[in-house]
Order: structure tokens, then sequence, then C-alpha cells
């Protein structure tokens, strides 16, 4: 019922826009590809039937965008702010709440730049923080194109990870954080926040594998 509930959702949607928007016939396979791409999501990550899953009392990455701000560079152990400009602005707007805005300032960023690496990261953070700390395809391909820019930098690992574990994805959560820790130098100053929240993770993940197991 909730997947043909799902379809007819989708249909209305689509003969909606159809209807009102003013939008060349071109365009509506475009409209019509987002949508079968959000129901394609829907197949693959959600799961009506089954119970709650436990989920960590981790700060949501929309909670806190100071936090979230400073923390990217935390990370990266950088003593003074960013001189970024499009990132200046964009956490100006993601610390009012702004994350779409934000988004869409670090969008024309990543176009002028495609190998800005922090800007790429600010643009995942930004994206997961609009929706509600959800990891989507959008903020996913972000973190990607931040990790493979700065191979070496923690914050695309650490927060896609984050990110994965607020999604209820505790396993790849875990291999990420399990993988940066693994190469991190003995002295990195964010490596025992990191420990901690893997060990805070590997709880939740004991606890669902035993209510799993029914025990």
């Amino acid at each position: 019922m909730t997947w043909l509930f799902a379809i007819l959702l989708a249909i209305a949607a689509f003969l909606a826009i159809m209807v009102l928007s003013k939008a060349a016939r071109k365009g509506w396979e475009a409209v019509g590809a987002a949508l079968l791409l959000g129901i394609a999501g829907y197949g693959l990550q959600a799961s009506p039937g089954l119970p709650g899953a436990p989920k960590p009392p981790a700060q949501q990455i929309a909670s806190d965008p100071d936090a979230l701000i400073e923390g990217r560079g935390d990370l990266d152990e950088r003593s003074i702010p960013t001189t970024n400009q499009w990132v200046v602005i964009a956490d100006g707007m993601a610390r009012n709440g702004q994350f779409a805005n934000a988004a869409q300032v670090l969008l024309g960023a990543v176009d002028e730049d495609p190998e800005d690496g922090e800007a790429w990261l600010a643009l995942a953070n930004a994206l997961v923080a609009h929706a509600d700390g959800q990891l989507t395809p959008a903020s996913d391909f972000a973190f990607r194109k931040a990790a493979r820019i700065a191979p070496e930098s923690p914050g695309p690992p650490f927060f896609r990870g984050l990110a994965l574990a607020q999604t209820g994805r505790f396993d790849e959560a875990r291999a990420i954080w399990t993988r940066l820790l693994e190469r991190a130098p003995p002295d990195a100053p964010w490596r025992e926040d990191i420990e901690f929240r893997l060990e805070q993770l590997m709880e939740f993940i004991r606890a669902r594998d035993k209510a799993q197991a029914g025990g």
C-alpha cells in the first residue's frame, strides 16, 4: 500500500507540474526523471514495514551550525578563519539557518572552481543540514567530490560518516570512521573525538544486532 501511495503521489505531482508549470514540453523529461529518482531512492532506503531501528542520540548536523562550521576548521587544523570568499558568505547564511541559500552560494563556488574541495565539503554539509541531518544523493556526491580533491583531509570522511550515522546507516559510518582512524596520525588533535564517536556508534550497532536477534 505504501508503494502504491508513493507511485500515485509521483504521478499526481507530474501531472500538476505539466498543467500548472509554464515550462516547455522538453522540460517535462527532466521533471519525470527527478520524480523517478525520488521513487528509486525510496525503494533503496525506505523500509516502512520494519520496526524502528535504534537511533544514535548524536547531535544533528542541522541543530548547531556554529559547531558544524567550526568543526570543519578544527579537522583541517586551521588556526585562522577561511579566506575563501564564497565559503565565508555561505557560512554566514548557514549560521542563521539559511541552508538552502548557503547551498546556492556554494553551488556557484564549485561551478566557478570545480576543484575547490573546501567549497564542496561546505556544500555537502549545507545540503545535509537543509535535509534535517539526512544524507541525500546530492550531499553524498558533494562529500565524495571533496574527498577526491583532498584525500588526506579528515573532513569529508568525518562529516560523511556523521551524516550516514544520522540517517541510520550505522555500518557504513563505522567503516568510514574506522578507515579514517587507521590512517590518522597518532597525535592528530581530532583523533580522540572520532574514537569516542566511533565507540558510541559501536554501542548502537551492538544494540541493533541484539534487537534483531530477538535477544
